[in-house]
């Protein structure tokens, strides 16, 4: 590996509100400690077409409340072929890139530490993930702004149910983890959690309702994380409703609202310090790390232990939700 001098950075995966305010600080501090930085439009997908732009401090001016990524991000199936990222490291080499700083989930950081290791180029990554669900980090880029997305709209639902004597199923995102859904849940008072890591009977869900009619609850909300072992919102919905009849169902969900919208204050402040802390690693050799934040503090590890682990459901918040949860 050289010297570094010059930097590239890209998001990948899904978008996050807070990726701007990742590059806006990591630009920033890379100015400050004599880098260059390189952006890569569309992830791993431009890094292989070769779409570069220079960025530098008014590059990145007026975007820390933007939502999205400004830098865009793609999934790329052609990465997964050797061939294209051979592809890639020739573009990299070109533009005299010396390392790679990725924004992205799990499986951007997978690709990141496969290209690493394939060509000795220095990479850092940055957990972004509304799942929250990256090992190595409390909170990833993007999950606070989308809980408060979910209850914020939970507490507009929860007036119509409340209204019409109704139960709600509002899923959120969630494929493999049911953190966003658990404290989605915890927040806005919801009555039960469905969520991939516990595996849910209907009977569950019936005899909650039934206690809950029984002190004279009149509406409920359900939050259903989309990778749960039972199926989609609707097909819970339709099975209740064939074995309890007490409440009018309706279903909700909430899809891409989650990832959209403004970044809040956690997020901005979250992003712009894992933003210098890549820069910061870099400048200090810990290549082949994910920057994250534990206890407030900003640590390193190793990106092949985060790839093959997951960040863990909370034990105590999950018995939590199911004592208050009423």
């Amino acid at each position: 590996m050289t010297e570094i001098s010059k930097i590239g950075v890209l998001t990948s995966g899904g978008d996050s509100p807070g990726m701007n305010a990742a590059i806006r600080s990591l630009v920033r501090s890379a100015e400050f400690n004599n880098f260059d930085v390189v952006g890569v439009q569309r992830g791993f997908q431009g890094l292989i077409e070769g779409c570069f732009e220079q960025l530098e401090m008014r590059s990145v001016s007026n975007i820390l409340g933007n939502g999205g990524t400004f830098l865009r991000s793609a999934r790329s199936p052609e990465f997964l072929d050797k061939k294209n990222r051979i592809i890639a490291h020739k573009q990299l080499q070109q533009h005299n890139m010396d390392a790679l700083v990725v924004i992205g989930g799990n499986g951007s950081l997978t690709g990141a530490s496969v290209f690493s290791h394939e060509f000795n180029i220095p990479v850092i990554g940055i957990p972004a993930s509304i799942d929250n669900d990256v090992f190595g980090t409390d909170y990833s880029i993007g999950y606070n702004t989308a809980l408060e997305t979910i209850v914020e709209s939970v507490d507009k639902i929860r007036d119509t149910a409340n209204s019409h004597n109704r139960l709600f199923f509002i899923e959120v995102m969630g494929r493999k983890s049911g953190n966003l859904a658990l404290n989605a849940s915890l927040a806005s008072g919801a009555c039960f959690v469905i969520i991939p890591e516990k595996k849910f009977e209907l009977i569950d869900l019936v005899k909650r309702l039934e206690d809950n009619k029984k002190r004279n609850k009149e509406s409920s909300i359900v939050i259903v994380a989309e990778g749960n072992n039972y199926g989609p919102s609707y097909k819970i919905a339709e099975d209740l409703s064939k074995v309890y009849s007490a409440y009018e169902s309706k279903v909700t969900i909430l899809g891409h609202i989650q990832r959209g919208g403004k970044p809040t204050s956690f997020d901005r402040i979250l992003a712009s310090q894992l933003g210098m802390a890549a820069i910061e690693s870099l400048k200090l050799k810990k290549y082949n790390t994910l920057v994250g934040l534990v206890n407030n503090s900003l640590i390193n590890l190793p990106i092949s232990e985060v790839i093959n682990a997951t960040n863990q459901l909370s034990s105590d918040l999950y018995r939590l939700n199911k004592i208050i949860s009423r």
